[in-house]
């Protein structure tokens, strides 16, 4: 199995969801993100997301399109990107890493060599938001030949129709946007994202993780009762922001101010399992 696969399966042994964090990698810059990246795990994320910073973000909202920006001025490339993961894996090789973002840095890179040094470097995962399954022989099709997982995402306008034409691809687990709209800009109500998961669950047996608007520890264990894993990106995002000095550079309380964020969430995640298997 892949290591979300196995991640996935051990949450289910243990009867709880995970949560999955997501940050801009080299955001405010490489050493700093490379220092909240290693805690991460022992913090209490189950699978990490790092976003591949791009100049035009069009899915994301004000605060990850800052933080890309912060990651680009800071010379983040997406050779960088990969070697922030390499260093990741030299000291972790349990958690699952998953590349967030958008296909033209990676087209400009070159899909093989692409896919050969992220397979290299630990990559389990891929999300790119914006390659619709009419393009799987893009890049989707050449990943899962590499090894890597091609995570899709569903929305609330994704009918059922149109569903099993994301799915028929799709492998690791379904990423559910739970709002339609750009992130960190709203959160949708636990009835209609229970109602989407129910339906979700009904065309495919991946896990599903629902993102989109989860900012509050209470809002990550509301999730965590209804879907396999709460993602939350841009509240974290917002930590490293509000931890940034007059010139936009890294204070000391940085990495502890955005790990001190995911231990709560974790916490809240957790603690939909403890209420669920209250007598």
């Amino acid at each position: 199995m892949s290591r979300i696969e196995r991640r996935f399966a051990a949450l289910k042994d243990a009867g709880r969801a995970g949560l999955v964090t997501y940050l801009t990698c080299g955001d405010p810059d490489l050493e700093s993100f490379a220092c909240i990246l290693a805690g991460l795990p022992q913090a209490g994320a189950d699978l990490i997301e790092i976003g591949m910073p791009f100049s035009d973000p069009m899915a994301d909202g004000p605060a990850i399109q800052a933080a890309g920006l912060r990651a680009l001025k800071a010379g983040t490339t997406l050779r960088a990107v990969l070697g922030s993961v390499r260093a990741f894996r030299a000291k972790d090789d349990a958690t699952p890493i998953i590349l967030m973002g958008y296909y033209n840095p990676i087209y400009r890179y070159g899909v093989p060599r692409f896919l050969e040094d992220a397979k290299a470097s630990g990559v389990d995962g891929l999300i790119i938001v914006d390659l619709p399954p009419e393009h799987d022989d893009e890049l989707c099709l050449p990943a899962q030949r590499a090894g890597i997982d091609f995570i899709r995402l569903a929305t609330p306008t994704t009918d059922d129709r149109r569903l099993p034409k994301v799915l028929a691809n799709g492998s690791g687990f379904l990423y559910y946007v739970s709002i339609a709209g750009i992130t960190g800009t709203a959160s949708a109500a636990a009835q209609s994202v229970a109602a989407a998961v129910t339906r979700l669950k009904r065309h495919t047996a991946l896990p599903v993780a629902v993102g989109f608007g989860i900012r509050t520890p209470a809002q990550a264990r509301e999730v965590a009762r209804i879907a396999d894993a709460a993602v939350v990106g841009s509240a974290l995002v917002e930590r490293i922001a509000a931890s940034l000095d007059g010139a936009g550079k890294a204070t000391p309380a940085l990495a502890q101010s955005v790990l001190s964020a995911v231990r709560d969430l974790a916490r809240g995640v957790r603690e939909a399992r403890a209420e669920a298997t209250k007598p």
